[in-house]
């Protein structure tokens, strides 16, 4: 163990202290562990795949286990002088939690739903009370649906999957992991006398009530696959094993979900895979008729429904990749009824349609930025009436909505954050055009959003195309071209970079970190065709964009060249990967959180959960042309030798998405070839899955120690 060095912190001042930008060394007297080599070779489409570290595969092997615990003991140790600015860290972020606090409740029935937390304690706390009216009763009696923390009493991982309650508000259904694996059991309270019945199924997704208050829908996972795939009928009272068959999905592209719509009519089957989708529907007060198709499935067409009034809204991308919306009568669902309501457009991105009696609320994307639309329908009929847009003032922010149970009704709930602006819930009355705050996230311990600021720009990248980069930094700690910089991206499966609010990244902003978030192609920041032009055969534009986006940021002076770092995780973990092969002397530091880094063996690992349905975003390497563009990417096959950033990857022995042998294998990998004396880590969770610790103490523990190694790469504590 190293002794503890002398910890000085940049002030958070306008003039900002800059310490030694030489990297961080390890103590000589610290050898990182080496895995043992034993070559295997892979022959396909005329190349020779060699690896020399699959035998890590075996998570059941003594040897495996052994050398995950050297990695962790070695990045204990080579850490151990950070051990006070990880305490001060932490002491920080929890200095900007409100640890007892509450949620807004919501109105679902006869009772008011809201979660609280308490200080001092891991997991939320899921109550109810009794509704008297219109407005919430604080001084009404508390009931407790779940307690997680009593749940979790005996468990060092503890999630929670889907909640749902019973139509009459007597039965909870809920489901559990206690391995981070993402593997449910499902199971059944009685809210009347507390008791957990016997009702109980493995491998669960979604779960759905009935009308009658006794029938349970759940869908299932294939446990080769790891896809949901089957969905059954359950019928309180009765053994599990008698539970009925409904659908099974046998396309392995396709996962299954189950829902609801809002006004409680029908029940909702999906199938999906990353491209395509179909839905069938069951009224939700006959679950033993007959399930009905709206659409059979096409190639590259999706397709989501909701209900109003004897109507089907139906959101597909059959007419362009944006989405439009149509709508059909509820006997005649299928294709050829349907009547468009709002066209597809080539710069707006059509996310979702939040559907009410009186309102719908229509979330489009424009220009990589959320904006809310109110229609109002005059009639029960789709025909639309007026509609009005809510604004927002910042040049970057996330918007969703928040939960909206009751169908009819003229009031609105959504989410509202920012980089400078905390979490917000907003209600808005359609009837008279004014929102009203509900609750806004507080951050104590002296949290004062004036001195942040936020900008969203855009840089150029190699093909000429414009990629938005949202940037926030304190405004009195900048000094161009010399402040730390922090990038973070994904940019995959279309998933859009959402601009919210952290109180964690004030340990950084505070210390003169500049962030910059890149909405890079392969995310869904500016539409369908933006992940479209990141998928495939053009993944590529999400490195290179990634790359022009840090280049453009250091040549205009939001950071200093010689000390930017940048973050990553899942398939923004390969970005990472890509990156540091393509432009190594970019970056001084990275923190690659579970990295899907070889994408090869993965890919032509048909028998590995989630990689048939890959095929849609990266491409089927047994293909030959797809094999040699995935090859010309794969972090893992393009590690050579070179000088490479400080790196830490971090990964957990449950990950469900990406095997925790990818990171180990690469870090294994690069420890043989790296010509540098820069810091290369590897710290496995042993017992969480893909997104770290479940308890919110132990997760801010996780981010203390990332912290703590920017801080120290990029030079601004002293050590």
């Amino acid at each position: 163990m190293l002794p503890l060095g002398t910890i000085t912190p940049a002030p958070a001042s306008a003039t900002l202290e800059i310490m030694s930008t030489e990297p961080a060394t390890p103590a000589a007297a610290l050898t990182p562990p080496h895995a043992r080599a034993e070559r295997t070779e892979h022959r396909i489409h005329g190349h020779v795949l060699a690896d020399d570290y699959a035998w890590l595969r075996q998570k059941d092997s003594p040897e495996t286990i052994a050398w995950l615990q050297a990695e962790n003991a070695y990045t204990e140790a080579v850490m151990a002088p950070t051990a006070e600015l990880q305490k001060q860290l932490y002491d920080e972020m929890v200095s900007h939690i409100k640890e007892t606090d509450v949620s807004v409740p919501f109105l679902d029935g006869a009772f008011w739903y809201y979660s609280r937390t308490e200080q001092g304690r891991q997991y939320p706390i899921y109550c109810r009370k009794p509704a008297h009216g219109p407005v919430f009763d604080d001084t009404a009696t508390e009931e407790i649906l779940l307690d997680i923390n009593a749940l979790a009493e005996k468990e060092s991982y503890f999630a929670i999957g889907a909640m749902t309650i019973s139509d009459d508000g007597h039965l909870l259904a809920f489901s559990t992991d206690t391995t981070g694996f993402r593997q449910y059991t499902l199971h059944v309270k009685d809210l009347r006398t507390g008791e957990i019945l016997s009702e109980r199924a493995e491998r669960v997704g979604s779960v759905v009530w009935a009308a009658d208050n006794r029938t349970l829908f759940y869908t299932v996972e294939d446990p080769e696959q790891k896809r949901q795939f089957q969905f059954f009928r359950h019928v309180l009272g009765t053994p599990h094993t008698e539970d009925e068959l409904v659908f099974e999905e046998k396309d392995e592209r396709f996962n299954i979900g189950a829902g609801r719509t809002r006004d409680g009519e029908f029940l909702i089957l999906q199938s999906s895979s990353h491209t395509t989708s179909e839905e069938q529907f069951l009224r939700a007060g006959s679950p033993t008729a007959a399930w009905t198709l709206i659409e059979p499935r096409r190639d590259n067409i999706e397709y989501y429904v909701n209900h109003r009034h004897g109507h089907w809204y139906i959101r597909a991308n059959d007419t362009g990749r944006n989405f439009r919306l149509v709508s059909a009568p509820e006997a005649t669902p299928s294709r050829q009824h349907w009547t468009e309501i709002i066209p597809h457009r080539d710069d707006v991105m059509l996310e979702e349609v939040d559907l009410f009696a009186g309102f719908c609320v229509a979330f489009e994307r424009r220009q990589g930025l959320e904006h809310l639309r109110v229609i109002h329908f005059p009639g029960e009929g789709p025909a639309f009436g007026q509609s009005n847009e809510i604004a927002f003032p910042e040049p970057a922010y996330t918007t969703h909505p928040h939960i909206n149970r009751v169908f009819d009704t003229t009031r609105y709930r959504y989410a509202y954050q920012s980089l400078v602006t905390p979490s917000s819930v907003y209600e808005y009355d359609t009837a008279t055009g004014q929102t009203t705050l509900l609750k806004q996230l507080e951050v104590p311990g002296g949290f004062d959003r004036t001195l942040y600021t936020s900008e969203r720009i855009f840089a150029q990248a190699s093909d000429g195309v414009e990629v938005p980069i949202s940037l926030v930094y304190r405004k009195d700690s900048f000094e161009r071209g010399k402040n730390p910089l922090w990038v973070y991206g994904y940019g995959s499966y279309g998933y859009p970079l959402p601009m919210g609010f952290n109180s964690n990244r004030l340990s950084l902003l505070d210390r003169g970190f500049v962030l910059a978030y890149a909405h890079i192609r392969g995310g869904g920041d500016m539409g369908k065709p933006w992940h479209d032009a990141g998928r495939l055969i053009h993944k590529r534009n999400t490195f290179t964009d990634f790359i022009a986006v840090t280049e453009h940021l250091a040549a205009h002076g939001y950071g200093d060249p010689a000390r930017i770092a940048a973050e990553g995780g899942s398939a923004g973990g390969l970005l990472m990967g890509a990156i540091v092969n393509l432009r190594p002397d970019l970056y001084r530091a990275i923190v690659s959180h579970v990295p899907f880094v070889d994408v090869m063996n993965t890919m032509l690992d048909a028998s590995l959960p989630l990689t048939v349905p890959e095929y849609e975003e990266w491409g089927n390497p047994n293909e030959p042309e797809a094999f040699e563009y995935m090859l010309s990417y794969s972090p893992y096959d393009n590690l050579k030798a070179a000088s490479y950033p400080a790196i830490l990857v971090k990964t957990s022995l449950n990950d469900s998405q990406v095997m925790y042998w990818e990171p180990a294998k690469y870090v294994a990998k690069l420890r043989t070839l790296k010509q540098d004396n820069h810091l290369l880590l590897l710290h496995t969770n042993m017992s969480a899955g893909h997104g770290g610790a479940s308890g919110r103490y132990d997760y801010l523990k996780e981010i203390a120690f990332d912290y703590a190694f920017l801080l120290r790469e990029l030079g601004i504590v002293s050590l």
